[in-house]
């Protein structure tokens, strides 16, 4: 598991066709592939409608891709993106992609791209076309995401520590594979948490993640032969 979370992956960002509301989980998602090092965000930037895309940029690391609408009706978003797409492939920089869109426009990209090995997440809206959702390797629902988010949040809320803290580290945990007994690898759940920000047990004055959870009633730790940290939330 931890050689396969080394992998590079690339999120490819169709905005005009994307909820920003969904960037959180879809992270948390790709962290299942790899790390996810490449993230662009492709539009035309000019458009108020583009407005909460453009207050994440930043946020999330993602590199805004400018593309004018040269004619009305043709949009050179999704050519870019292909082109995008087969340039990172075909240096060998990539190990899978993730494509965040409803337009079915992206099929071609998404079979071409598994022909050649690479596994393709596809994340869009309910309504997303079924030929882009069969050209994925894993298609994902975000709006499914984002309930499925929100009512792990609503079971969660402790305010004696740091929310927003407390809260990457259960989401991480739920999206980690647990054994029998509902316990996670220490190192997944760190992997995932890096995975959604640039989240670093040094800014909360820790030196290591497992220093960081021994003082979080929330979870219980076990040493397992070999050295392994497993951890698992307890409530």
């Amino acid at each position: 598991m931890a050689e396969e979370l080394q992998r590079n992956i690339a999120l490819l960002i169709d905005s005009d066709n994307a909820s920003p509301a969904g960037i959180d989980p879809v992270l948390t998602v790709l962290a299942e592939l790899g790390q996810v090092n490449i993230r662009r965000a492709y539009g035309n930037w000019r458009k108020p409608a583009l407005k909460s895309w453009a207050d994440l940029v930043h946020r999330y690391g993602i590199e805004p891709q400018q593309q004018f609408d040269l004619t009305r009706g043709k949009n050179a978003t999704d050519m870019k993106m292909t082109i995008d797409a087969m340039d990172l492939m075909y240096r060998g920089r990539v190990h899978g992609f993730g494509i965040m869109s409803s337009d079915s426009d992206f099929m071609p990209l998404a079979m071409r791209i598994r022909q050649d090995g690479y596994p393709v997440y596809g994340f869009g809206s309910p309504k997303t076309p079924e030929a882009f959702r069969q050209a994925c390797t894993r298609f994902i629902d975000v709006d499914a995401l984002i309930r499925a988010e929100k009512e792990e949040r609503a079971n969660g809320k402790d305010g004696k520590l740091d929310q927003e803290l407390l809260q990457l580290l259960f989401d991480a945990y739920n999206a980690s594979k647990r054994d029998e007994k509902g316990f996670a690898k220490l190192s997944e759940v760190g992997q995932l948490a890096g995975n959604r920000s640039s989240f670093d047990t040094r800014n909360y004055g820790f030196t290591r993640l497992i220093d960081m959870i021994e003082t979080i009633p929330n979870f219980a730790t076990e040493r397992r032969d070999g050295g392994q940290i497993w951890i698992k939330r307890l409530r």
